[in-house]
Protein backbone atom coordinates (compact mmCIF):
# COMPACT_ATOMS: atom_id res chain seq x y z
CA UNK A 1 0.00 0.00 0.00
CA UNK A 2 1.35 3.41 -0.88
CA UNK A 3 0.27 6.89 -0.08
CA UNK A 4 0.94 10.10 -1.91
CA UNK A 5 2.41 13.06 -0.10
CA UNK A 6 2.93 16.58 -1.24
CA UNK A 7 4.68 16.95 -4.63
CA UNK A 8 5.49 13.81 -6.57
CA UNK A 9 6.85 11.68 -3.64
CA UNK A 10 5.19 8.39 -2.79
CA UNK A 11 5.91 6.57 0.52
CA UNK A 12 5.22 2.99 1.56
CA UNK A 13 2.83 2.85 4.50
CA UNK A 14 3.89 0.78 7.51
CA UNK A 15 1.43 -2.00 8.25
CA UNK A 16 -0.23 -1.74 11.63
CA UNK A 17 1.07 -4.04 14.37
CA UNK A 18 -0.91 -6.19 16.72
CA UNK A 19 -3.17 -4.48 19.28
CA UNK A 20 -1.16 -2.78 22.06
CA UNK A 21 2.04 -2.86 19.99
CA UNK A 22 4.27 0.25 20.21
CA UNK A 23 6.82 0.81 17.52
CA UNK A 24 10.22 2.46 17.51
CA UNK A 25 12.20 4.15 20.31
CA UNK A 26 14.57 1.17 20.95
CA UNK A 27 14.66 -1.41 23.74
CA UNK A 28 14.96 1.13 26.56
CA UNK A 29 12.19 3.30 25.22
CA UNK A 30 9.67 0.44 25.32
CA UNK A 31 9.93 0.17 29.15
CA UNK A 32 8.17 1.90 31.99
CA UNK A 33 9.91 5.14 33.13
CA UNK A 34 10.71 3.61 36.54
CA UNK A 35 12.29 0.59 34.82
CA UNK A 36 14.43 2.95 32.77
CA UNK A 37 15.63 4.68 35.91
CA UNK A 38 16.49 1.34 37.56
CA UNK A 39 18.36 0.09 34.49
CA UNK A 40 20.27 3.35 34.21
CA UNK A 41 21.21 3.14 37.90
CA UNK A 42 22.43 -0.45 37.42
CA UNK A 43 24.53 0.64 34.46
CA UNK A 44 26.07 3.53 36.42
CA UNK A 45 26.70 1.23 39.40
CA UNK A 46 28.41 -1.35 37.19
CA UNK A 47 30.65 1.33 35.68
CA UNK A 48 31.57 2.74 39.09
CA UNK A 49 32.26 -0.73 40.56
CA UNK A 50 34.38 -1.63 37.57
CA UNK A 51 36.36 1.58 37.92
CA UNK A 52 36.78 1.09 41.67
CA UNK A 53 37.94 -2.52 41.31
CA UNK A 54 40.28 -1.57 38.48
CA UNK A 55 41.80 1.16 40.62
CA UNK A 56 42.32 -1.32 43.47
CA UNK A 57 43.98 -3.86 41.18
CA UNK A 58 46.36 -1.31 39.65
CA UNK A 59 47.30 0.58 42.82
CA UNK A 60 51.01 0.69 43.77
CA UNK A 61 52.28 -2.15 45.91
CA UNK A 62 53.05 -5.86 45.80
CA UNK A 63 49.76 -7.24 47.15
CA UNK A 64 48.40 -10.22 45.22
CA UNK A 65 45.25 -10.01 43.10
CA UNK A 66 43.36 -12.12 45.64
CA UNK A 67 44.45 -9.86 48.50
CA UNK A 68 43.50 -6.73 46.56
CA UNK A 69 40.05 -8.09 45.77
CA UNK A 70 39.53 -9.15 49.39
CA UNK A 71 40.63 -5.75 50.66
CA UNK A 72 38.36 -4.02 48.15
CA UNK A 73 35.46 -6.16 49.34
CA UNK A 74 36.12 -5.47 53.00
CA UNK A 75 36.33 -1.78 52.25
CA UNK A 76 32.93 -1.87 50.53
CA UNK A 77 30.86 -3.66 53.14
CA UNK A 78 31.48 -7.25 51.99
CA UNK A 79 33.38 -8.48 55.03
CA UNK A 80 30.67 -11.03 56.00
CA UNK A 81 30.85 -12.55 52.52
CA UNK A 82 34.65 -12.76 52.58
CA UNK A 83 34.63 -14.19 56.10
CA UNK A 84 32.19 -16.88 54.95
CA UNK A 85 34.40 -17.74 51.99
CA UNK A 86 37.48 -17.99 54.21
CA UNK A 87 35.69 -20.34 56.58
CA UNK A 88 34.37 -22.41 53.68
CA UNK A 89 37.88 -22.94 52.29
CA UNK A 90 39.47 -23.66 55.68
CA UNK A 91 41.25 -27.00 56.07
CA UNK A 92 42.27 -28.28 59.53
CA UNK A 93 46.02 -28.70 60.11
CA UNK A 94 47.76 -32.05 59.94
CA UNK A 95 48.18 -33.88 63.23
CA UNK A 96 51.54 -35.32 64.26
CA UNK A 97 54.58 -35.66 62.02
CA UNK A 98 57.84 -33.74 61.88
CA UNK A 99 58.79 -30.47 60.19
CA UNK A 100 59.71 -30.64 56.52
CA UNK A 101 63.13 -30.12 54.98
CA UNK A 102 62.64 -26.34 54.63
CA UNK A 103 61.94 -25.79 58.34
CA UNK A 104 64.61 -23.78 60.18
CA UNK A 105 64.54 -26.57 62.75
CA UNK A 106 65.94 -28.89 60.08
CA UNK A 107 68.15 -26.71 57.88
CA UNK A 108 71.35 -24.97 58.98
CA UNK A 109 69.46 -21.76 59.84
CA UNK A 110 68.25 -23.43 63.02
CA UNK A 111 71.71 -24.39 64.24
CA UNK A 112 73.23 -22.75 67.32
CA UNK A 113 75.71 -19.91 67.00
CA UNK A 114 79.31 -20.87 66.16
CA UNK A 115 81.58 -21.41 69.15
CA UNK A 116 83.70 -18.40 68.15
CA UNK A 117 80.81 -16.10 69.12
CA UNK A 118 79.93 -15.23 72.67
CA UNK A 119 77.23 -17.46 74.17
CA UNK A 120 73.70 -16.11 73.87
CA UNK A 121 72.63 -15.15 77.41
CA UNK A 122 68.88 -15.34 76.74
CA UNK A 123 67.30 -18.46 78.29
CA UNK A 124 65.84 -20.80 75.65
CA UNK A 125 62.10 -21.03 75.02
CA UNK A 126 60.67 -24.16 76.66
CA UNK A 127 59.44 -26.42 73.82
CA UNK A 128 55.84 -27.59 73.81
CA UNK A 129 56.59 -31.12 72.61
CA UNK A 130 57.73 -34.03 74.77
CA UNK A 131 60.70 -34.86 72.51
CA UNK A 132 62.09 -31.59 71.14
CA UNK A 133 64.37 -31.50 68.12
CA UNK A 134 67.99 -30.38 68.49
CA UNK A 135 68.15 -26.61 69.07
CA UNK A 136 64.36 -26.29 69.35
CA UNK A 137 63.66 -23.10 71.30
CA UNK A 138 67.35 -22.08 71.29
CA UNK A 139 68.15 -18.47 70.38
CA UNK A 140 70.36 -17.65 67.40
CA UNK A 141 71.77 -14.09 66.97
CA UNK A 142 70.86 -12.30 63.74
CA UNK A 143 72.38 -8.89 64.54
CA UNK A 144 74.84 -8.20 67.36
CA UNK A 145 76.45 -5.06 68.73
CA UNK A 146 79.69 -5.58 70.65
CA UNK A 147 78.90 -9.27 70.96
CA UNK A 148 75.46 -8.61 72.44
CA UNK A 149 72.50 -9.79 70.28
CA UNK A 150 70.32 -6.90 69.14
CA UNK A 151 67.97 -9.23 67.24
CA UNK A 152 67.88 -12.99 67.81
CA UNK A 153 65.53 -15.70 66.60
CA UNK A 154 64.32 -19.09 67.79
CA UNK A 155 62.15 -21.82 66.29
CA UNK A 156 59.84 -24.39 67.84
CA UNK A 157 56.69 -26.38 67.18
CA UNK A 158 53.51 -24.39 67.97
CA UNK A 159 51.89 -27.07 70.18
CA UNK A 160 52.14 -30.73 71.11
CA UNK A 161 49.59 -31.88 68.50
CA UNK A 162 50.47 -30.16 65.22
CA UNK A 163 54.11 -31.14 65.29
CA UNK A 164 54.91 -30.86 61.59
CA UNK A 165 54.65 -27.04 61.69
CA UNK A 166 57.26 -24.53 62.81
CA UNK A 167 56.71 -21.17 64.50
CA UNK A 168 59.29 -18.41 64.40
CA UNK A 169 60.13 -16.08 67.29
CA UNK A 170 62.22 -12.89 67.17
CA UNK A 171 63.54 -11.06 70.22
CA UNK A 172 64.64 -7.43 69.94
CA UNK A 173 66.74 -5.72 72.62
CA UNK A 174 65.52 -2.14 73.07
CA UNK A 175 68.86 -1.10 74.54
CA UNK A 176 70.25 -1.62 71.04
CA UNK A 177 67.31 -1.05 68.66
CA UNK A 178 64.55 1.51 68.13
CA UNK A 179 61.12 1.28 66.46
CA UNK A 180 59.14 3.24 63.87
CA UNK A 181 55.54 2.88 62.68
CA UNK A 182 55.27 3.34 58.91
CA UNK A 183 51.80 4.05 57.43
CA UNK A 184 50.46 2.26 54.37
CA UNK A 185 48.67 3.85 51.44
CA UNK A 186 45.37 2.15 52.40
CA UNK A 187 45.90 1.34 56.08
CA UNK A 188 45.52 3.80 57.56
CA UNK A 189 45.48 5.83 54.33
CA UNK A 190 44.72 9.55 54.71
CA UNK A 191 48.27 10.52 53.67
CA UNK A 192 50.68 12.14 53.33
CA UNK A 193 52.43 11.13 56.56
CA UNK A 194 55.90 12.02 57.89
CA UNK A 195 57.16 8.48 57.22
CA UNK A 196 56.98 6.76 53.81
CA UNK A 197 55.01 3.56 53.02
CA UNK A 198 58.23 1.75 52.09
CA UNK A 199 61.81 1.21 53.27
CA UNK A 200 64.10 2.89 50.76
CA UNK A 201 66.84 5.50 50.78
CA UNK A 202 67.49 6.97 54.23
CA UNK A 203 64.90 4.62 55.75
CA UNK A 204 67.43 1.78 55.25
CA UNK A 205 70.06 3.36 57.50
CA UNK A 206 70.71 1.03 60.42
CA UNK A 207 67.72 -1.13 59.43
CA UNK A 208 67.78 -4.59 61.02
CA UNK A 209 64.15 -5.78 60.78
CA UNK A 210 60.60 -4.97 59.70
CA UNK A 211 57.36 -6.72 60.53
CA UNK A 212 53.65 -6.51 59.83
CA UNK A 213 51.26 -4.38 61.82
CA UNK A 214 47.68 -5.13 62.79
CA UNK A 215 44.16 -5.59 61.37
CA UNK A 216 42.52 -3.01 59.16
CA UNK A 217 41.69 -0.01 61.35
CA UNK A 218 37.95 -0.53 60.84
CA UNK A 219 38.28 -4.10 62.20
CA UNK A 220 40.89 -3.48 64.90
CA UNK A 221 38.49 -2.05 67.49
CA UNK A 222 41.00 0.73 68.00
CA UNK A 223 42.93 3.47 66.28
CA UNK A 224 46.14 4.49 64.52
CA UNK A 225 48.09 7.53 65.75
CA UNK A 226 51.20 9.10 64.24
CA UNK A 227 52.72 12.53 64.90
CA UNK A 228 49.57 14.22 66.13
CA UNK A 229 47.07 12.65 63.69
CA UNK A 230 44.62 9.87 64.49
CA UNK A 231 42.71 7.54 62.17
CA UNK A 232 39.91 5.68 63.91
CA UNK A 233 39.55 6.11 67.67
CA UNK A 234 42.08 5.31 70.36
CA UNK A 235 39.95 3.05 72.54
CA UNK A 236 40.41 2.77 76.30
CA UNK A 237 41.20 -0.84 77.16
CA UNK A 238 42.56 -1.71 73.70
CA UNK A 239 45.80 -3.63 73.24
CA UNK A 240 48.28 -0.99 72.10
CA UNK A 241 51.79 -0.81 70.64
CA UNK A 242 53.15 2.62 71.63
CA UNK A 243 56.36 4.27 70.43
CA UNK A 244 57.91 7.33 72.09
CA UNK A 245 60.16 10.00 70.60
CA UNK A 246 63.27 8.02 71.49
CA UNK A 247 62.00 5.04 69.46
CA UNK A 248 61.28 3.01 72.58
CA UNK A 249 58.25 0.70 72.30
CA UNK A 250 55.73 -0.23 74.99
CA UNK A 251 52.88 -2.74 74.80
CA UNK A 252 49.89 -2.74 77.09
CA UNK A 253 46.29 -1.82 77.74
CA UNK A 254 45.45 1.73 76.67
CA UNK A 255 44.56 3.83 79.71
CA UNK A 256 46.15 1.42 82.19
CA UNK A 257 49.69 0.51 81.05
CA UNK A 258 50.10 3.07 78.27
CA UNK A 259 48.46 6.41 77.54
CA UNK A 260 48.86 9.57 75.50
CA UNK A 261 51.57 12.06 76.47
CA UNK A 262 53.75 14.63 74.80
CA UNK A 263 56.46 12.00 74.39
CA UNK A 264 54.26 9.59 72.38
CA UNK A 265 54.87 9.67 68.63
CA UNK A 266 52.96 6.58 67.45
CA UNK A 267 50.20 4.23 68.62
CA UNK A 268 48.78 1.15 66.90
CA UNK A 269 45.86 -0.56 68.58
CA UNK A 270 44.43 -4.00 67.83
CA UNK A 271 41.68 -5.79 69.74
CA UNK A 272 42.39 -6.76 73.40
CA UNK A 273 45.53 -8.16 75.03
CA UNK A 274 46.33 -11.84 74.46
CA UNK A 275 48.76 -12.04 77.37
CA UNK A 276 48.44 -9.99 80.55
CA UNK A 277 50.43 -10.36 83.74
CA UNK A 278 52.52 -13.07 82.12
CA UNK A 279 49.47 -15.31 81.53
CA UNK A 280 47.24 -15.99 78.55
CA UNK A 281 44.00 -14.04 78.95
CA UNK A 282 41.04 -16.33 79.76
CA UNK A 283 38.35 -16.83 77.14
CA UNK A 284 40.47 -16.67 74.00
CA UNK A 285 38.76 -19.64 72.33
CA UNK A 286 35.23 -18.54 73.25
CA UNK A 287 36.00 -14.98 72.03
CA UNK A 288 32.90 -13.53 73.66
CA UNK A 289 31.91 -10.21 72.14
CA UNK A 290 34.54 -10.53 69.41
CA UNK A 291 37.24 -9.21 71.75
CA UNK A 292 39.91 -10.90 69.63
CA UNK A 293 38.43 -10.32 66.19
CA UNK A 294 35.62 -11.64 64.03
CA UNK A 295 37.46 -12.30 60.77
CA UNK A 296 38.20 -15.96 61.56
CA UNK A 297 37.20 -18.00 64.57
CA UNK A 298 39.89 -18.01 67.24
CA UNK A 299 39.80 -21.80 67.31
CA UNK A 300 40.82 -21.99 63.66
CA UNK A 301 44.47 -22.74 62.97
CA UNK A 302 45.73 -20.19 60.43
CA UNK A 303 48.70 -17.91 59.86
CA UNK A 304 48.84 -15.55 62.83
CA UNK A 305 51.29 -13.06 64.29
CA UNK A 306 51.64 -11.25 67.58
CA UNK A 307 53.97 -9.03 69.55
CA UNK A 308 54.78 -8.82 73.24
CA UNK A 309 57.07 -7.17 75.76
CA UNK A 310 59.17 -8.89 78.43
CA UNK A 311 59.75 -7.76 82.00
CA UNK A 312 63.16 -6.42 80.89
CA UNK A 313 61.62 -4.43 78.02
CA UNK A 314 62.63 -6.65 75.08
CA UNK A 315 60.10 -6.87 72.24
CA UNK A 316 58.99 -10.36 71.16
CA UNK A 317 57.50 -11.11 67.73
CA UNK A 318 55.88 -14.48 66.99
CA UNK A 319 54.47 -15.79 63.70
CA UNK A 320 53.56 -19.13 62.23
CA UNK A 321 51.15 -21.16 60.19
CA UNK A 322 48.42 -23.17 61.92
CA UNK A 323 48.19 -21.08 65.07
CA UNK A 324 45.02 -20.47 67.06
CA UNK A 325 44.64 -17.40 69.24
CA UNK A 326 45.44 -19.58 72.26
CA UNK A 327 48.56 -21.18 70.77
CA UNK A 328 49.82 -17.76 69.66
CA UNK A 329 49.33 -16.45 73.20
CA UNK A 330 51.15 -19.46 74.63
CA UNK A 331 54.15 -18.96 72.34
CA UNK A 332 54.33 -15.27 73.27
CA UNK A 333 54.14 -16.18 76.96
CA UNK A 334 56.80 -18.89 76.73
CA UNK A 335 59.12 -16.45 74.95
CA UNK A 336 58.92 -14.21 78.03
CA UNK A 337 56.11 -11.76 77.23
CA UNK A 338 54.34 -10.29 80.23
CA UNK A 339 51.89 -8.45 77.96
CA UNK A 340 51.18 -9.26 74.33
CA UNK A 341 48.73 -8.51 71.53
CA UNK A 342 47.72 -10.09 68.25
CA UNK A 343 48.86 -8.46 65.02
CA UNK A 344 47.61 -9.34 61.55
CA UNK A 345 46.61 -12.84 60.44
CA UNK A 346 46.45 -14.80 57.15
CA UNK A 347 49.48 -15.52 54.92
CA UNK A 348 49.18 -12.39 52.79
CA UNK A 349 49.85 -10.06 55.72
CA UNK A 350 52.04 -12.00 58.15
CA UNK A 351 55.75 -11.28 57.61
CA UNK A 352 58.99 -10.55 59.45
CA UNK A 353 62.07 -9.60 57.44
CA UNK A 354 65.64 -9.27 58.75
CA UNK A 355 68.23 -6.99 57.13
CA UNK A 356 70.61 -6.29 55.48
CA UNK A 357 70.41 -9.71 53.85
CA UNK A 358 66.61 -9.48 53.48
CA UNK A 359 65.46 -12.83 54.76
CA UNK A 360 62.06 -13.94 56.00
CA UNK A 361 61.79 -15.25 59.54
CA UNK A 362 60.14 -18.39 58.10
CA UNK A 363 60.75 -19.72 54.57
CA UNK A 364 57.03 -20.55 54.32
CA UNK A 365 55.99 -16.91 54.65
CA UNK A 366 54.01 -16.05 51.52
CA UNK A 367 55.31 -12.55 50.88
CA UNK A 368 58.80 -12.07 49.49
CA UNK A 369 61.51 -10.67 51.75
CA UNK A 370 61.51 -7.57 49.52
CA UNK A 371 57.93 -6.78 50.59
CA UNK A 372 58.81 -3.56 52.40
CA UNK A 373 61.15 -2.27 49.68
CA UNK A 374 58.29 -0.80 47.66
CA UNK A 375 55.06 1.05 48.38
CA UNK A 376 52.96 -0.86 50.90
CA UNK A 377 49.19 -0.72 51.31
CA UNK A 378 49.38 -1.77 55.00
CA UNK A 379 51.20 -0.08 57.88
CA UNK A 380 54.21 -1.87 59.37
CA UNK A 381 56.97 -1.54 61.95
CA UNK A 382 60.63 -0.89 61.17
CA UNK A 383 63.47 -1.73 63.57
CA UNK A 384 66.77 0.22 63.49
CA UNK A 385 70.00 0.06 65.44
CA UNK A 386 70.26 2.91 67.92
Amino acid sequence: MSVTTGGDRTEQATPPGPPGHRRGRGWLGRRHPITKIVLAAILVFAVLVGFSVSKALTAPGTDSVAARLAEWGRGHGLSPVIDRLERATYHPPAVGGKPGATSPLVIAGGAPAPATQKPVPTPPIPPLVASPLPNEGQWEPLTSVGGVPAVEVAYLRPDAVHTSYTAGVARMDQNLVSFELHPGTQEPGHGPWPLPPELAGAARNGLVAAFNSAFRVDAARGGFYLDGRTVGTLRTGAASFVIDRQGHASIGMWGRDVQMSGNVVAVRQNLDLLVDGGKAVPGLDANAGGRWGATLGNRLYVWRSGVGITSSGAIIYVAGDRLSASSLAELLRRAGSVRAMELDINPEWTSFVSYPKEQNLLPTMQRKASRYDTTGTRDFFAVHLR
